[in-house]
């Protein structure tokens, strides 16, 4: 099954989901190289979400079965957004990896985060990435992974930043 099949068998998945509960929203579907993207938009779409995006997660995974039963290919990425979510809880990690970061490097200590998602996850680390003076990791096993946000250690094992020792 080519991409556009996939886009295709997604597309009607997700608006056969909305229509089942009764949801006013409409679909689109939009085909990059290797990437589906479903959109969801309407009113009142919480119930697609849930807590944190735990709903939104689900759906996305059953979207991405449900095309991956129909066909052969496994290689393209579908992905499921509501109402914008995806592109708000990045931008909401974002800030809060800032402030974090910038607490570990004033205090000095590690700072353990809440179990998250995978693709939280890359979020995190990507936006850690460009404080100075910090470094992460993922630990735990899913689905209770997280992130530590700690301060980097210098050559010589101290626990100050880089050029602060």
């Amino acid at each position: 099954m080519g991409i556009e099949e996939q886009a295709a068998a997604a597309g009607a998945f997700v608006q056969g989901v909305l229509q089942r509960f009764a949801l006013d929203g409409s679909t689109e579907v939009t085909v990059e190289p290797d990437q589906v993207l479903v959109s969801v938009t309407g009113g009142d779409l919480g119930l697609l979400v849930g807590p944190r995006g735990a709903t939104l997660d689900a759906l996305q995974e059953l979207t991405r079965t449900v095309v991956q039963r129909r066909g052969e290919e496994r290689g393209t990425r579908i992905n499921v957004d509501v109402a914008g979510f995806r592109a708000k809880r990045a931008a909401a990690l974002r800030d809060f990896v800032a402030r974090v970061a910038a607490e570990v490097v004033q205090t000095n200590e590690p700072r353990a985060l809440e179990p998250m998602s995978s693709p939280d996850r890359k979020i995190v680390h990507d936006a850690a990435n460009l404080v100075s003076g910090v470094e992460t990791t993922s630990e735990g096993t899913d689905p209770h992974r997280y992130v530590v946000i700690r301060p980097v250690r210098s050559v010589n094992g101290s626990d100050a930043p880089d050029g602060d020792a």
